[in-house]
C-alpha cells in the first residue's frame, strides 16, 4: 500500500472512531474503529480491499455497529440550512433521482445525463466547486450512491454507512433456501436478541449461535436496528482470523451485480438465463414471467419446466393435466421428450444469433489478459494494431485506434480501464452462453435416458 493511501485510511478509521463507529463492544486499543474484530486487507483475487477477521469470528456474531448519527441519509443532508432551503426549490428532484444509475449498457448512458440535467441548476446554486459540475463527476457520484446505499426503514432514498461499505459481497447459499424458486423475508427479531446477548458480553458457549434461524441469513447480513439505534452487521458464517469477511448484499444474478455493482461472481448460485418466449407460453400459464429461467447449472426453473409441459401439450387436453403440472410431476415420457427438445432448439437458437461462439470468447479474454504484459514492455500498440472484428470495432469506438493514424498511444492506465470494463462483459456473455450450453447438455441427457428407457421396456415386453 503505497504511503499516502495509508495515510488516508488511518485518517478514515480514526475518523469514523470519533463517530462511534466499532467492530466491539469494548473500549478501542487505539484511535482506529477497526482492529479487535475486524481489520482492512487486500484480496486481490477476490474483489480487492476488503475487511478480514482480525480474530477468529463465530457465526452471528455481532461485528460492526455504526451508530444512527454516522449513517449519511437525506435526513441528516438537510440538516444543512442552504441545502435544505436550495433542495426545496426543486420539487421535481426527489430522494431517489439517482436510483439505478448504472443500467443496462444501452439505457446508462442517457439516463445519467438526463439526470445530470435536471439536477446542474441545483449544483450550481449550491456554488459547487467547477470540477464537481462535470458529468463525469455526477457518473461517479450516481454510480456510489447505488452501489453502496443501504436500507433504511424511514427514507426510501437510504444511507450510506461509513465502514459498512467496505464489506465484499457473498451471494446467498443455495442450502439457505428452502426451494429454488422460493419468496422470502427477512425477520430479524430473534437474530436481534441474539446478538445482542453476545455484544452484552454472552459468550459463544453461554448462547449458541449455531441454533440461529438459517432463514435470517437469506437476504441480508445486517440491517438498521431501532432498539439500539445503528446499523449492525453480523458474521454470516464462522471465520478464521485473516479470511475475508463477507456480506450479502441481497440476491442477485450475475447481470444485475454487473449492471449494479461493477462485478460478477465466476460461481454464482442465483446467477440465471432467460430465453426468448413466445407470447403464447406466457398466456398460457399464471407464473410471473421473471420465474421463468435457467439456473446457473443449466436445468429449466420448475416454473418454466411446468409452463412448457402444459404450452407442448394440446389444448383440448390442458384443462384435465393441470393439476399434475403444477405439482411437478411429469405428463408422460413423450411429452417430457417434446419440451426438452424444445429447450434444446430454443438454446441453440440463441446461441446461433451471437456474433461470437464460446471458442471465440475465451480467445478474447486470453488476448485481453495478455494486453497487461504487452503494456508493462511498451509493445502494446503493436498488440492493438492486430486486433480484428469486434476487438477492433471496441477501440475504434473508444477512438484507441482507427484507420487513418493507426493506435492512439494512451496512457497505459486509461487502456486498462477500457479493458477491464470490456473484459467484464465478454466475461459476463461468455458465462450466459455457457449456462445455455449446460442446459443443452441436461436436456440432451433427459432426451437419451428416455429414449434408452422406452428400448429396455420394448426388450422387456417382448422377452
Amino acid at each position: 500500500m503505497e504511503e499516502e493511501e495509508r495515510e488516508n485510511l488511518e485518517s478514515f478509521l480514526k475518523w469514523a472512531s470519533e463517530l462511534g463507529i466499532s467492530d466491539s463492544n469494548q473500549p478501542p486499543e487505539s484511535s482506529s474503529c477497526l482492529g479487535q474484530s475486524l481489520c482492512v486487507s487486500f484480496f486481490p483475487d477476490a474483489g480487492g480491499r476488503g475487511l478480514a477477521a482480525a480474530r477468529d469470528l463465530r457465526k452471528g456474531e455481532l461485528i460492526l455497529r455504526v451508530p444512527k448519527s454516522a449513517l449519511m441519509t437525506r435526513e441528516s443532508l438537510m440538516r444543512d440550512e442552504k441545502l435544505s432551503v436550495a433542495v426545496n426549490k426543486y420539487h421535481s428532484l426527489s430522494s431517489t433521482q439517482v436510483d439505478d444509475a448504472i443500467w443496462a449498457a444501452e439505457k446508462a448512458t442517457s439516463k445519467a445525463e438526463f439526470s445530470w440535467i435536471e439536477a446542474i441548476s441545483l449544483m450550481k446554486e449550491l456554488n459547487l466547486k467547477s470540477r464537481t459540475l462535470t458529468f463525469r463527476a455526477w457518473v461517479w457520484a450516481s454510480a456510489t450512491i447505488s452501489s453502496r446505499t443501504l436500507h433504511i426503514p424511514w427514507d426510501d432514498a437510504g444511507c450510506l454507512c461509513p465502514m459498512g461499505d467496505l464489506f465484499n459481497y457473498a451471494a446467498p447459499a443455495e442450502d439457505a433456501l428452502d426451494s429454488e424458486d422460493s419468496f422470502v423475508t427477512d425477520d430479524r427479531s430473534s437474530w436481534r436478541n441474539a446478538s445482542s446477548s453476545l455484544w452484552n458480553g454472552e459468550t459463544t458457549e453461554q448462547y449458541d449461535v449455531e441454533q440461529l434461524d438459517v432463514n435470517l441469513l437469506r437476504l441480508t447480513d445486517g440491517g438498521y436496528e431501532k432498539d439500539v439505534s445503528a446499523y449492525c452487521f453480523y458474521a454470516r458464517k464462522n471465520y478464521q482470523k485473516g479470511e475475508q469477511v463477507l456480506l450479502s448484499y441481497g440476491t442477485y444474478t450475475n447481470l444485475e451485480l454487473l449492471e449494479h455493482y461493477g462485478f460478477f461472481l465466476d460461481e454464482n448460485p442465483n446467477d440465471k438465463a432467460f430465453i426468448p418466449l413466445e407470447p403464447e407460453v406466457y398466456s398460457s400459464c399464471s407464473w410471473p414471467k421473471d420465474s421463468l429461467y435457467i439456473h446457473q447449472n443449466g436445468k429449466p426453473s420448475f416454473a418454466l419446466l411446468s409452463t412448457l409441459r402444459l404450452w407442448l401439450t394440446p389444448q383440448n387436453q390442458r384443462r384435465s393435466v393441470g393439476h399434475l403440472i403444477y405439482s411437478g410431476s411429469q405428463l408422460s415420457a413423450e411429452n417430457e421428450k417434446i419440451v426438452m427438445g424444445w429447450m434444446v432448439k430454443s438454446c441453440k437458437a440463441v446461441l446461433m444469433n451471437f456474433a461470437t461462439s464460446i471458442e471465440d470468447d475465451k480467445l478474447l479474454i486470453r488476448k485481453i489478459d495478455g494486453m497487461e504484459d504487452f503494456g508493462r514492455s511498451g509493445k502494446l500498440e503493436n498488440v492493438l494494431s492486430t486486433f480484428e472484428g469486434e476487438a477492433r470495432a471496441f477501440l475504434e469506438n473508444r477512438c484507441l485506434i482507427n484507420e487513418e493514424s493507426g493506435v492512439k498511444l494512451l496512457e497505459f492506465r486509461v487502456i486498462r480501464r477500457y479493458m477491464e470494463k470490456w473484459k467484464l462483459a465478454v466475461q459476463w456473455r461468455l458465462r450466459y452462453k455457457r449456462i445455455l450450453a449446460d442446459c443443452i447438455t441436461h436436456c440432451t441427457d433427459v432426451i437419451n435416458k428416455i429414449v434408452s428407457d422406452n428400448r429396455l421396456a420394448m426388450r422387456a415386453k417382448h422377452s
